[in-house]
């Protein structure tokens, strides 16, 4: 589904990403674990398309999607859906407008089709369609990250879902709505999942497989068991704060 090839990016002269390679197949998951400035948020801004690799190819699909056509690159931007760590809804638009903002603006369909698409999104979150009027700023950080997956999910039908920092600043209830519906996309709906965070105990409940960035270099890609074994520095040194969460999940798959 994503295959990074050799991939080299920065910005003005500086590099961010140094000879990046990967791939993540369809209806895998794959979190994006490093230190800040380690380039995890570059690579989902490939992966959309938005910037191009100074060297190295993105292939999404098969489809290498620099030097396409704007024409091209949308029908490619169609099959996935971003969910950025504020949510990004549109704050003078009230959760029925952000949701099915794609349909009204793009779609022949009536508002009371619309209408109901949205409420059948809502509810795919484990929203309260009623919810449908309320204005961003009346809903939680949690609830207003869920509308923003509605919305992703309603404006796309997305192969492939892109979070950043899904869970950063959110109360455990909320972090934990939200670890279950990035589950749900991925074992009902049969989406590819890849999530950047620094959050690493919750990483660690929903991948199949990890990524660890230092410096712009890729120095991890693999499971929880390779992880855990890794004998990389880079790996030890990123882990070691984290190695009750690393341990506890070992002994849950374990047991």
């Amino acid at each position: 589904m994503i295959r990074l090839e050799n991939v080299t990016f920065g910005y003005n002269t500086e590099p961010v990403l140094k000879d990046v390679s990967f791939n993540i197949e369809p209806g895998e998951s794959r979190i994006i674990m490093g230190p800040s400035g380690s380039g995890k948020s570059t690579i989902l801004r490939l992966i959309l398309g938005l910037d191009c690799p100074w060297s190295g190819q993105v292939f999404i699909d098969g489809d290498d999607i620099c030097g396409m056509k704007l024409k091209q690159l949308q029908k490619i931007r169609k099959q996935i859906g971003m969910v950025f760590q504020d949510g990004a809804l549109f704050d003078s638009m009230t959760v029925g407008e952000n949701v099915g903002y794609y349909q009204f603006e793009y779609s022949k369909k009536s508002v009371a089709e619309i209408e109901e698409e949205v409420r059948q999104m809502l509810e795919f979150v484990n929203l309260d369609p009623d919810i449908i009027d309320r204005l961003p700023e009346e809903l939680s950080g949690g609830m207003r990250r869920r509308v923003a997956v509605a919305r992703a999910m309603l404006s796309t039908q997305p192969k492939i879902m892109l979070f950043d920092e899904p869970t950063t600043g959110l109360d455990p209830l909320a972090t934990q709505n939200v670890l279950n519906l990035i589950t749900k996309l991925r074992e009902v709906s049969k989406i590819s999942v890849i999530i950047v965070t620094h959050q690493i105990a919750d990483a660690l409940k929903l991948a199949d497989k990890f990524i660890v960035m230092k410096n712009g270099h890729l120095v991890f890609d693999g499971d929880i068991d390779g992880l855990r074994s890794s004998e990389r520095q880079e790996v030890i040194d990123f882990l070691t704060p984290f190695k009750n969460s690393v341990a506890e999940v070992m002994r849950r798959d374990f047991t």
